[in-house]
């Protein structure tokens, strides 16, 4: 039985686990990892997650309860607070980056506004109940902002101090919340004479492209790379918005929440810093392109180049590769896939399943 502790009400509080935005890509393999984890107490506490519509049946049945609402509402997160003794948090809601340029200042709201509200129910869960809460934030590499194509070229592979000077709200954002997480983490209230110290133990990764075999891309501005993929095994045309030679780093969605795992995991005093840069594999958008063709024949007739000045200015300021050696050494991450792997082993037999063409061949 999960270990309570007992409110002034008298009533009892199971620890939780908590994630935001559990409906999204991210948050659905998060929920299998989830489900049933045991933490270092030998306990395996409840998983309660939070969406902005109400959780698909198959979601539902990984939590032990659910709320459709906002990370914007107070008044939820507090009856949560009060309901729950919150040991860990997934915080996973947000904007994406294309939809947060159409609406900038709402973006902020919900992606800052957001954010802090649950670094604040973070602290607020630490001091009921006297123990650091850990927290994961996802962070993006549209944290990163190069000046241009030459300045992005001659970077390489860039570190997580490097070239932070994000060009869209939802990259601003990211950023803000890896420095609220370390001031809630280390310096929160540091003028207050009753303030909790390291309340949180706060834990980020700046993820690159993910691509999900499992779940149909909306949002993102690097989905050009799914997007190619579930078209073509659809047997759709596909009209890719950025150039050929676009080149950013990927991973695999398994890989993500593996590397989720494995960060949250990992003792704190073995974390040389707070937030992590994790990667996989770096093609460009033909590379990508070229590789599809070998495993879905005749692909390469119904996709064309058609680049968005917008969307590829914004691609063109993130880095062509990121250096993971911290999260090598730290916590020991380290890739599943390359990008022919990813295909031969991930992409195409769960695409495939998943649209019923198994009578797809491919030429090796």
């Amino acid at each position: 039985m999960a270990e309570v502790t007992t409110k002034a009400s008298g009533a009892r509080r199971d620890r939780a686990i908590l994630v935001t935005g559990a409906g999204g890509e991210l948050g659905h393999g998060l929920l299998r990892s989830l489900s049933g984890q045991v933490d270092e107490h030998g306990e395996a506490p409840c998983v309660v997650a939070i969406d902005i519509r109400e959780l698909p049946a198959e979601q539902k049945s990984l939590c032990d309860d659910s709320f459709s609402g906002d990370v914007c509402d107070e008044g939820l997160l507090s009856r949560l607070l009060a309901s729950y003794e919150i040991c860990e948090i997934y915080h996973l809601a947000a904007l994406l980056s294309t939809r947060a340029e159409f609406a900038p200042e709402t973006a902020h709201s919900v992606n800052v506004g957001g954010t802090i509200n649950l670094l604040k129910l973070a602290a607020e869960a630490a001091t009921s109940h006297g123990r650091c809460v850990k927290f994961f934030f996802p962070s993006s590499i549209a944290a990163y902002g190069l000046a241009d194509l030459e300045t992005k070229s001659a970077a390489g592979a860039v570190t997580e101090h490097q070239h932070c000077t994000p060009h869209t709200m939802y990259g601003c954002n990211k950023l803000s919340g890896e420095n609220l997480g370390r001031y809630y983490a280390g310096h929160y209230r540091k003028l207050a004479k009753d303030r909790i110290r390291n309340p949180i133990d706060f834990r980020s990764i700046r993820f690159p492209g993910i691509i999900s075999a499992e779940t149909v891309p909306s949002g993102g501005t690097s989905d050009y790379g799914p997007e190619m993929i579930h078209a073509a095994v659809k047997g759709e045309p596909y009209a890719c918005f950025v150039r050929p030679d676009t080149r950013i780093p990927f991973m695999t969605m398994p890989e993500a929440v593996d590397s989720i795992s494995r960060l949250m995991a990992a003792p704190a005093e073995a974390l040389g810093t707070s937030v992590y840069n994790v990667r996989s594999f770096s093609p460009s958008a033909e590379e990508f392109m070229q590789l599809l063709q070998l495993h879905v024949p005749g692909s390469g007739e119904h996709i064309e180049f058609d680049p968005d000045h917008a969307r590829q200015s914004i691609v063109d300021s993130w880095p062509e590769d990121v250096d993971d050696s911290a999260a090598r050494n730290d916590w020991g991450w380290e890739p599943a896939h390359d990008l022919h792997s990813a295909f031969e082993e991930y992409f195409m037999p769960v695409i495939k399943t998943m649209y019923g063409k198994h009578d797809v061949q491919e030429n090796r």
